[in-house]
């Protein structure tokens, strides 16, 4: 049976805040005055306004309880109902218009409850409008219900004074059991969200990362809902709850509860067509269109929903896409790109960097009478057409799928490898330094647009996106233990186990020539960031410059922190600081974030000198001025090589008679196609192959004096 409690009607507008939860001495409006910090003078109505909004089919339960500025036209109010205190701006008689709607200033056929209305908005046929700040040159239009609840948390995992914990909004990231379930909050960051899933047996931790998120917003009653400047809601259906930042634009939303809508004038979000999104953090320039569903969520800056999508207990990472597919309890770092209705993810950590092919089911795979498992993979990751994975399963960075049912769950150690099951030879075959040999075009271009598609203006994390970097050059060092142990056949191949949880063997091929990759891509990385700290410290001499590098006795190992690259020590040294007090809140972890990131550089040159002595194999005496010529000039070969790869990899497609076919000539094929040598992104990798031979030329040249 459905409750329905009846109230004098003289009440409607009033108590907001439950008696038992007011402040001694303080009424219900009191934190309302504080929200609405315009600095606006009110006065009561004069006697010709209230006349002239009484003729204009006004009505109020009480016309001392509307207040107003200066500059007050009450001719542009009609037709509407007033209850509770309720404060208006400054109204003059102009239109606004938006993307070609047009809406006079004013207020008319709307129920207005107890609201603060800011200077020349225009409202009209908002059937419920309660307990909101509307701010200056808002414009709203055909609303049915805009309301906020004294205890809103606008999406925020927190309770209100009184409330049972059992009403936190849990958001089930990572894995369908809840076991990894994180507490979302406005300004939650990717590092934020993988630090809580990944130590969950750190109980301590765990608790004052449940402390902070309460502090983003106190337990107090009483806040009201806040629609920015120069917001436009138009054909909406319910917004409850909802805190919307200035400039943002909702245009037929069917659903939006318990929600933070982050926007401002550089950084718009918009909200289309069929949307319904509950509980959940929408960031910065973000994009919601055509009947997407959002359901316990955070999405950071700048990412988009499109075309159905759904995201339920999820976080989506910045600058990232989804269209069309459904993901589930899944932790997404940013970079990540999926637009195929027939895609399906579920709790997974996917580590950024990545593109979900169609037909890609991963997750949800039941293969045990256990609780549901994980899919763990780094960045880069790149399932195909079709691909089907099993819970539990692990993948190394820059892991690239084949099209294929695996029948089992995988654990693949060696990053930058092509992965297929043969099913002829009913075999696993993983071919390491795949990436390199034959799709060296997307592999570079990963990385650029990864970088180039950056819309963040505030950079707390420092994402870092170049495939050669601390995190892969580690995994390519255990990779040339893992396969110089292997007995390689004279075709390059090697069988090894318990790379998939059957007993089937898996096929290790290229062996000899991956292991030699790896080595050349380790020298070729810290050679690199050599030659870029010798130009910008415009050394003069090799001993100057050696002895600014930082010397360390071990290769430092390094932890992916939600796109942020940062050294285990220091994650370590985080929690424990955690744990004691010494961080306190959200805000001081993110300025770790931002001191980490400062410290990056010359953390990373460490890493790089380490892993060139550990590569060569050579002491810190052993690293002289004719071997760093000799490196860096190997250096322009490996580039040479890279480069040619990157426009071999792309002439293939030009080349194949298959993908000819569909054109009479080569003209209509360069129209529809774009001509090989018009690419812009090969043309300036065969540039930046010109000034880094110039680079090393300039370099040697100083050596030879």
């Amino acid at each position: 049976m459905n409750i329905i409690i009846t109230h004098p009607v003289k009440e409607l507008g009033y108590n907001f805040i439950d008696t038992k939860y007011l402040p001694e001495g303080l009424d219900e409006y009191h934190l309302r005055n504080i929200q609405n910090n315009w600095g606006t003078i009110y006065r009561s109505l004069t006697t010709p306004e209230q006349e002239i909004l009484i003729h204009n089919r006004n009505t109020s339960d009480n016309w001392n309880n509307i207040l107003v500025s200066e500059n007050f036209d009450p001719a542009l109010i009609k037709n509407c109902k007033f209850y509770g205190l309720v404060r208006i701006g400054e109204l003059k008689p102009f239109y606004k218009e938006f993307h070609n709607y047009r809406m006079p200033v004013g207020i008319y056929n709307s129920t207005i409850i107890s609201c603060d209305l800011g200077d020349n908005v225009c409202i009209d046929n908002v059937s419920f409008l309660s307990h909101y700040i509307i701010c200056k040159d808002v414009m709203i239009a055909n609303v049915n219900e805009l309301a906020t609840t004294d205890h809103s948390k606008f999406g925020n995992g927190i309770i209100k004074e009184g409330e049972d914990e059992k009403i936190r909004s849990w958001i089930e990231v990572c894995n369908e059991n809840g076991g990894r379930s994180i507490l979302p909050f406005n300004g939650m960051l990717p590092g934020d969200a993988y630090l809580w899933t990944k130590y969950r047996a750190d109980n301590a931790l765990m608790e004052q990362f449940k402390n902070f998120t309460q502090k983003e917003l106190d337990n107090k009653r009483g806040y009201y809902g806040k629609v920015g400047e120069r917001t436009v809601i138009k054909n909406c259906g319910i917004i409850k709850d909802a805190w919307i930042g200035t400039d943002a634009y909702l245009k037929g939303a069917n659903k939006i509860k318990n929600v933070t809508i982050n926007s401002d004038e550089n950084r718009t979000s918009q909200i289309g067509e069929g949307c319904e999104l509950v509980n959940g953090i929408v960031g910065y320039g973000c994009r919601l269109f055509y009947g997407v569903k959002a359901v316990r969520f955070v999405m950071a800056s700048h990412s988009q929903l499109k075309y159905g999508a759904r995201l339920i207990n999820s976080y989506l990472g910045n600058n990232s896409t989804i269209s069309c597919c459904e993901v589930l309890n899944s932790l997404i770092f940013p970079g990540h790109e999926q637009h195929h209705n027939n895609s399906f993810l579920c709790a997974s950590l996917i580590m950024g960097q990545s593109n979900i092919a169609a037909g890609v089911t991963i997750g949800s795979n039941h293969n045990s009478r256990a609780a549901d498992g994980e899919i763990q993979a780094n960045r880069g990751f790149w399932p195909g057409l079709c691909v089907s994975l099993k819970h539990n399963s692990r993948f190394a960075s820059f892991t690239i799928i084949a099209k294929g049912d695996f029948p089992a769950e995988l654990n693949i150690p060696v990053p930058f490898c092509l992965v297929s099951n043969n099913v002829a030879a009913d075999e696993l075959v993983v071919m390491p330094a795949y990436w390199f040999m034959y799709n060296m075009y997307a592999l570079e271009r990963n990385g650029w647009k990864s970088k180039d598609r950056d819309r963040r203006t505030e950079k707390i994390q420092l994402i870092e996106y170049n495939y050669l970097a601390p995190d892969t050059v580690n995994e390519m060092f255990e990779s040339i233990t893992i396969l110089e142990k292997l007995t390689v056949a004279e075709d390059d191949t090697a069988s090894i186990t318990n790379w998939e949880n059957t007993d089937r063997k898996t096929s290790i091929i290229k062996v000899k020539k991956s292991t030699a990759i790896f080595k050349e891509m380790i020298q070729y990385y810290a050679i690199c960031i050599f030659i870029n700290y010798f130009k910008e410290n415009n050394f003069t001499d090799f001993e100057t410059f050696k002895d600014t590098l930082p010397v360390k006795i071990t290769r430092t190992n390094w932890m992916n922190i939600g796109g942020q690259l940062i050294r285990t020590s220091a994650v370590k040294k985080w929690r424990e600081d955690i744990r004691a007090g010494y961080i306190e809140d959200w805000n001081a972890v993110h300025e770790r974030y931002r001191n980490e990131g400062s410290a990056y550089q010359q953390d990373k040159l460490s890493h790089a000198y380490t892993s060139l002595l550990e590569i060569l194999n050579i002491t810190v005496k052993q690293f002289t001025p004719a071997l760093f010529k000799k490196l860096i000039n190997q250096s322009v070969a490996t580039k040479k090589w890279m480069t040619e790869g990157i426009l071999n990899s792309r002439k293939k497609d030009y080349d194949n008679p298959f993908r000819q076919m569909v054109y009479e000539t080569n003209e209509e094929m360069n129209t529809v196609v774009g001509a090989l040598e018009d690419n812009s992104f090969i043309q300036a990798q065969f540039e930046a192959l010109e000034d880094f031979k110039n680079t090393v030329e300039e370099i040697g040249i100083k050596f030879d004096k």
